[in-house]
């Protein structure tokens, strides 16, 4: 059954299917259900299975090469020119995907919208086979990137200049984007969880974090490993270990039927045991896919339930800004019919670099 026809079955009226125009990457769940990479097109999804795909003239001839679509060519304000199509009708529109001005846009043309949200985020949760397949090969380029880098100088490098590096080494072997813009901090920096890489160069002694990820056929790829830059404290080696017995807690956990706030209980059992729950502040992961974070979560508030397909990550972290350091340790897993698969194969041993 195609995607379309899988939405259309979920829906009792029109879904008009669009967001935010101009965003990196395109509008991820028109992507999704029709295979146009646009930042600025929308599809009406009717009950009956019917779509009508509309964008302006730089996408259209792209557009009306896909089979299964009547393509509409509007104008480049796109929501007014669709208002004007579609006025007097009752449509539903998702709320967190179509930003106010522009459901203004469709009403102030006469359009009945009507708020919904999330029937193509469960869609999109659940991944196909060829979903799983090119995010295996963006987990495999991103295998390939830290092996490279576990063989880089990082002493007097600034986390900047790493960074760069990550993400000109995913260029230069194929990919067709970063997922995000590299994470690298070293030593207190990577008490952050989310650093913002600096100019200082790096010495020795100290844990670098590097989360970084690649886009192979629009899916992505995420993983963060820690490295020892030298000689490390006893303490440091001690943290890495207690992150590891975190994140390998997390993964058996990982399986269907299983709520995303247990999975995520499961991984903070020895770092709370060790005195240290505090230090792990976040979620233990989310789904990836087209996006970087989309359906399910796991993290302490979800109410997410794990089914076959979905693909997500495992990523506990601890964080300790007094005494300048920062652990994560981040896998991309798919969820099996019995358990997970590991999407990203890279070591987790405290790998020591120069």
């Amino acid at each position: 059954m195609s995607r379309i026809a899988r939405l259309a079955a979920l829906l009792e009226e029109p879904l008009l299917v669009a967001g935010p125009p101009y965003v990196l990457g395109g509008q991820a769940n028109v992507r999704y259900l029709t295979g146009l990479q646009s930042s600025n097109a929308a599809v009406l999804v009717e009950p009956d299975g019917g779509a009508t795909l509309y964008t302006d003239f730089r996408y259209a001839n792209r557009a009306r090469a896909l089979e299964g679509f009547e393509v509409v060519q509007t104008a480049r304000g796109l929501m007014s020119a669709i208002g004007e199509l579609l006025a007097g009708r009752r449509i539903l529109f998702d709320e967190q995907n179509l930003p106010h001005a522009l459901y203004r846009a469709l009403v102030d043309a006469g359009v009945d919208a009507q708020a919904t949200s999330g029937q193509v985020e469960v869609l999109r949760a659940v991944k196909d086979e060829a979903e799983i397949e090119a995010m295996r090969r963006a987990s495999s380029l991103s295998d390939e990137i830290f092996e490279a880098l576990s063989k880089e100088r990082f002493t007097g490098r600034s986390e900047k200049e790493l960074a760069w590096w990550v993400e000109r080494s995913f260029r230069e072997a194929g990919a067709e984007g970063v997922s995000f813009e590299a994470i690298v901090g070293a030593g207190g920096t990577a008490a952050s969880p989310h650093a913002v890489p600096g100019d200082v160069p790096i010495q020795a002694g100290v844990l670098v974090l590097i989360d970084a990820g690649c886009i192979v056929d629009g899916y992505c790829s995420d993983c963060t490993r820690t490295f020892a830059v030298g000689e490390v404290s006893e303490r440091l080696q001690e943290l890495h270990a207690l992150c590891l017995e975190a994140q390998l807690a997390g993964l058996a956990a990982v399986a269907p039927e299983v709520h995303g706030r247990d999975a995520d209980a499961a991984s903070r059992t020895r770092i709370e045991e060790a005195g240290l729950g505090w230090a792990y502040g976040h979620g233990m992961g989310h789904g990836v896919g087209l996006q970087i974070h989309e359906a399910p979560t796991l993290r302490p508030e979800s109410t997410d339930v794990l089914v076959a397909g979905n693909v997500v990550s495992v990523e506990p972290g601890i964080y300790l800004p007094d005494e300048g350091a920062g652990v994560r340790i981040e896998d991309l897993v798919v969820v099996t019919d019995d358990g997970c698969e590991r999407l990203t194969q890279f070591t987790k041993e405290l790998l020591t670099v120069a």
